[in-house]
């Protein structure tokens, strides 16, 4: 008989908590949904002074070559 009602206990309380969980929710989308205020966003143009080239067939780097060098591990 006992474990029937904490059974009966647990499952009021978990609906309780779902419920109010979920008129949070509701609650908090609604206010954020009216406080969102629309920003126009800047047009986008190219600058006066962009041209447009197109890119090289083959790169114009050499091989690459390190330009420090280690010293060797000491031994002991």
């Amino acid at each position: 008989m006992k474990s029937k009602q904490l059974k009966l206990g647990a499952a009021t309380l978990g609906t309780s908590a779902l419920l109010a969980m979920g008129g949070f929710a509701i609650a908090s989308g609604v206010s954020s949904a009216q406080d969102e205020v629309e920003v126009p966003s800047p047009e986008i143009t190219m600058g006066e002074t962009t041209t447009s080239t197109t890119a090289p067939t083959e790169p114009e780097t050499s091989v690459a070559t390190p330009e420090v060098t280690a010293e060797p591990a000491p031994t002991a």
